[in-house]
């Protein structure tokens, strides 16, 4: 592979994990704009319907049944598939606890983790850029949350963590099964999300039945802003390292206080702009020189 194609080949996973932080920063308002159901009952229609989608796509790219491609991912999909289902659970327990910016703020904590994960398990280097870029981040994070520790908000930080710490062991396990196709792993953890809120909401004594508009909107949800940009997150993983993964994709973090602002009214505090700024600065310095530099060939 020519050295052209090599590079166009990094720009676009790049840019397709750029886009997956683009469409996952629309959870905050989608959130919002429910009015009624609970958030188990919100994840369970989330889920199913992601599991629908993923079904579709998966059947499409492989030409053969999605179940066989789950089976073919062997540990590294299971683990992908569980550590998602806690990902997104804690991301909507902590929006539902606290506000946007707070909740997507810490989020941020798992490049921290991935960068870590990702030198212990996978032996990935990490280039001294990263650390510097990582080092950048957690001085926004810190900005954004060192008065948001205690009361109200605290339920929301811990399941922001837990959500950072569920995105970082998919990240690292997507690496490691990357010589198989892994996107399966999306739908396998659709399908454990949808069994394992559907169990959940029966035991709290919650219906599966909900409002069209909240329906509506959960299963809008799963299509869109979950299924999709886990798609192109997934295809992009495989040409570009664990800890760059997750800080690239931390595009959603800086939108999603945004959208909320401007469809709903929702501010940020002005310490939360001025960390996000870091962040997003973070960012940008970090995936323009890790696509400058030369890379192994991804795996075709």
């Amino acid at each position: 592979m020519s050295m052209t194609a090599t590079t166009e080949r990094d720009l676009s996973g790049y840019l397709l994990v750029f886009m997956a932080g683009v469409l996952w920063s629309t959870v905050g308002l989608g959130i919002r704009l429910i009015e009624d159901a609970a958030v188990w009952q919100i994840l369970f229609y989330r889920s199913l319907a992601m599991s629908v989608f993923l079904y579709v796509v998966v059947r499409l790219r492989a030409g053969r049944a999605p179940l066989a491609r789950i089976a073919a991912m062997g540990w590294p999909g299971a683990i992908a598939g569980a550590a998602l289902v806690a990902a997104y659970t804690g991301g909507i327990v902590a929006i539902q606890s606290t506000s946007v910016a707070n909740a997507m703020m810490l989020f941020a904590a798992a490049p921290l983790i991935a960068a870590a994960l990702g030198r212990v398990i996978l032996g990935e280097s990490v280039r001294p850029a990263t650390w510097i870029a990582i080092a950048v981040a957690a001085c926004g994070i810190a900005v954004m949350v060192w008065d948001k520790t205690s009361g109200a908000a605290l339920r929301g930080n811990l399941a922001a963590l837990g959500s950072a710490l569920g995105f970082a062991v998919f990240t690292v396990a997507l690496r490691r099964g990357r010589a198989v196709e892994m996107m399966p792993a999306v739908l396998l953890s659709g399908i454990i999300g949808t069994v394992v809120m559907a169990a959940i909401c029966l035991a709290l004594g919650l219906s599966l039945s909900l409002a069209p508009r909240d329906a509506g909107i959960a299963t809008g949800m799963g299509v869109f802003q979950v299924g999709a940009g886990l798609i192109l997150y997934t295809i992009g993983s495989r040409s570009v390292p664990a800890a760059e993964l997750t800080l690239l994709s931390m595009s959603e973090v800086v939108l999603a206080p945004v959208w909320v602002w401007l469809f709903l009214g929702e501010r940020a505090e002005p310490t939360t702009l001025a960390g996000g700024t870091i962040l997003l600065a973070a960012i940008a310095g970090n995936a323009l020189s890790g696509a400058r530099r030369k890379r192994p060939p991804p795996i075709p």
